[in-house]
């Protein structure tokens, strides 16, 4: 079992400085590559104060010149807002500044208010097409001359510049839910990162066994990588009601997913309230003790036969989703107890 961190800068109001968010999740970076961690994944999303990262290529290029081992991920790229050229030069660009050590994902992309402004307001629901289209693109241009005439792209023949260090292409990821996703994945040999959100552990058997048929369904493929990326919160034992906190802060962050991906209010300089908690009457997904067992929340004798499971299912990386409203401090010490205590079960 592979262990990665998938972190942003997330920011609920204005008492802490962007400056003070890119320190702080440089520090969560480091600490967890001294852990072991294979991987920090930073994601893309725009104008929304709560996941900031209108592009993953600086910070990870910067991370680069601060680690030496752990890898880069580039988690995720939102295909229909970019072009094929792009992400392949950038992307071959931040594998040459990490000596080998970038990977990176591809989504369709989720939130409607982001192709809003961003793709012309474009369905969101439309952006797997772009998806499809840029995945034998890029590896197209790593290789070398090639000239597209696409549905949604069409240029004459070019190739990236510079070429990625690692042969015979960097590790590729798709975010994949739906079987159609998964199939895509597999059968173009990349690998997949699935989220179970809010659902509990039967959700990661199902994303399993859709990844399996994906399998099945192309023999002649060798197997990817599959990651599950879940919110992760840790206390100790001698503090019961530890599980609290990282519950209360999870369904903080979830509300606030619910008004950015409801689209019905205006944001104020990048900032959205989340919805109230009386929205969800009836909805046990948001109540502490659903979170208490969805998430990836409880002392390290909780979470390691829980991972174990994971990892008996055929699960290669569990990446520890740290974004969740509570402080850094907090963000610390929960990450610090998982390199102690969690990750040695593995070892």
């Amino acid at each position: 079992m592979k262990f990665s961190l998938f972190v942003h800068m997330e920011r609920w109001d204005e008492s802490v400085s962007h400056r003070q968010l890119f320190e702080d999740l440089t520090e969560l970076t480091l600490m967890a590559e001294a852990g072991g961690f294979s991987t920090v994944w930073i994601g893309e999303h725009h104008a929304m104060e709560y996941t900031i990262s209108p592009s993953p290529m600086p910070l990870l290029a910067y991370l680069a010149a601060k680690t030496t081992t752990i890898h880069l991920g580039a988690g995720t790229i939102i295909a229909p807002f970019w072009h094929p050229l792009r992400v392949a030069g950038e992307c071959a660009l931040l594998d040459v500044i990490s000596n080998g050590r970038m990977e990176v994902g591809l989504a369709r992309g989720a939130y409607q208010v982001e192709f809003d402004r961003m793709a012309g307001g474009m369905p969101a629901s439309a952006g797997g097409q772009a998806l499809r289209e840029m995945v034998p693109v890029v590896r197209a241009l790593w290789q070398g001359d090639y000239a597209h005439d696409g549905d949604i792209w069409k240029f004459p023949t070019s190739t990236s510049v510079p070429k990625p260090v690692q042969k015979p292409n960097p590790p590729m990821w798709i975010a994949a839910r739906d079987p159609d996703s998964h199939n895509f994945a597999v059968a173009n040999g990349c690998n997949v990162m699935v989220t179970p959100l809010m659902k509990g552990d039967e959700e990661v058997v199902d994303l399993k066994n859709k990844f399996q048929t994906a399998l099945d369904n192309n023999p002649g493929v060798p197997r990817p990588q599959l990651m599950v990326l879940r919110h992760t919160h840790v206390h100790t034992a001698d503090d019961p009601d530890g599980w609290k906190v990282g519950a209360k802060a999870i369904s903080r962050f979830y509300r606030t997913f619910d008004a950015w991906f409801g689209n019905k209010e205006v944001p104020v300089n990048g900032f959205l309230a989340p919805s109230p908690e009386e929205k969800f009457a009836g909805r046990p997904e948001f109540e502490l003790e659903s979170l208490h067992k969805t998430a990836m929340i409880g002392t390290p004798e909780e979470i390691i036969p829980r991972i174990k499971y994971y990892q008996e299912l055929g699960v290669d990386e569990f990446s520890f989703w740290c974004d969740n409203s509570l402080s850094h401090a907090e963000k610390k010490k929960s990450l610090e107890l998982f390199i102690k205590h969690v990750v040695p079960a593995f070892r």
